[in-house]
């Protein structure tokens, strides 16, 4: 039992609840003006979160008992499922702030682009898991697996989604250059990308999408429009200082901040608790990506390896793109921030990665605690009988 516990990365395990647990008290905060105003209680997006985040921690639990190299033989299924909910997406989704991306069950809504990314995860670990040992043939080590992904990309890129579609395309990057890709071949593909890119801001030649650009770095030159989102964020920031408001104190969510409780959350922490509410915030996230690197280093299946990178990657990449949106370095695309934003679909998938994060972090704490049972086994087997004696009348 003891050896059992041993396993257990308990830091890895209590940085994601503890910031999702903060993330519902920042809900209730940002939203509860709003859900008024819509005849809803107070609490009504706190509640919704909450009911989330009880399914998520039921999936986390489930995730750190299941033996992860098990998805490994379950990733050509995960590929069929990611395209069966995308094109779902196409004839049945609903619409809601200008993406067509979410499928309605009751009261409750589905972001199926979300789990994209850990699907999108297990399969490049996989089968780029299968190709190392012709990693260096771009064409049949390199190069299949990422026309499945650009298929992808392309579903969700005609929602649109923009943010989730960039956060999965460095996704698919990180793991690739992870693999050991050579570095000619990562220059193609950084041209791939720019070519992508290009295909992106074409699909984004409107009006209303090009403003979030303008908005971005042009903030007070469309004050009332464009750059409005923008300029109650950096008051937000600059209102809270070090200590901040208090919570439930700030003002720019009452009705100036609007996606308060979601895409610009942090705005809100920064306004009620101050620079030290960003600290605990950033503290939490780094602790999760870094130590979920230490693991995927010390892993010794290549599948795990380049699955703890991929998942790590994932919350580091969807933080800096949803910190760079509020504070103007990048534009706003509607990203969250994870674990603390409103969003049940983000949340669900973040908890089921980290607990695929534990069972990985498990098998290679198992087996550096057996490495070291039997060294100490095999020093006791070497010791002679006075030095035996002497460690059990110590240990007693």
């Amino acid at each position: 039992m003891k050896q059992k516990k041993k396993t257990f990365d308990f830091l890895l395990m209590l940085s994601p609840i503890v910031l999702a647990c903060f993330g519902i008290v920042m809900i209730y905060s940002a939203s509860m003006v709003t859900s008024v105003m819509k005849d809803d209680p107070a609490y009504y997006m706190a509640l919704k979160q909450g009911i989330w985040l009880v399914l998520g921690l039921v999936v986390f639990v489930f995730a750190s008992y299941f033996k992860y190299t098990f998805y490994q033989k379950l990733s050509k299924w995960i590929v069929l499922i990611m395209f069966l909910a995308l094109f779902a997406v196409e004839f049945m989704g609903a619409t809601l702030n200008s993406s067509k991306s979410w499928i309605i069950i009751g009261p409750f809504s589905i972001q199926p682009a979300e789990f994209v990314k850990i699907g999108l995860i297990i399969y490049l670990s996989s089968i780029y898991t299968k190709k190392l040992a012709y990693i260096g043939d771009f064409f049949k080590g390199v190069l299949p697996p990422l026309v499945i992904t650009c298929a992808l990309l392309g579903l969700i890129i005609m929602q649109p989604d923009v943010g989730t579609a960039a956060i999965v395309f460095a996704i698919a990057c990180t793991i690739i250059f992870s693999s050991g890709i050579k570095f000619k071949h990562l220059s193609l593909l950084m041209l791939i990308g720019l070519l992508v890119l290009v295909a992106v801001g074409v699909q984004m030649s409107t009006d209303e999408k090009i403003s979030r650009f303008t908005g971005a770095y042009q903030p007070f030159e469309d004050p009332d429009d464009s750059g409005y989102q923008l300029i109650q964020s950096y008051i937000a920031i600059g209102t809270g200082g070090v200590s901040g408001l208090g919570i439930g104190q700030g003002i720019q969510k009452l009705g100036y901040l609007t996606q308060a409780e979601s895409d610009f959350i942090m705005a809100v922490v920064a306004e009620e608790l101050g620079a030290f509410g960003v600290l605990f915030v950033l503290a939490a996230l780094s602790v999760i990506v870094l130590r979920g690197l230490f693991i995927a280093k010390k892993c010794e299946n290549p599948f795990g390896s380049l699955l703890a990178i991929g998942i790590s990657s994932m919350v580091g990449i969807q933080a800096c793109i949803n910190l760079g949106a509020i504070s103007g370095l990048l534009p706003i695309t509607g990203v969250t921030l994870p674990f603390v934003s409103y969003g049940g679909s983000s949340l669900l998938v973040l908890l089921f990665s980290m607990g695929i994060l534990n069972n990985i972090a498990r098998h290679v704490n198992y087996q550096r605690f057996s490495e070291e049972t039997v060294l100490t086994e095999s020093e006791e087997t070497k010791a002679s009988p006075v030095t035996k004696r002497f460690k059990r009348n110590f240990s007693s």
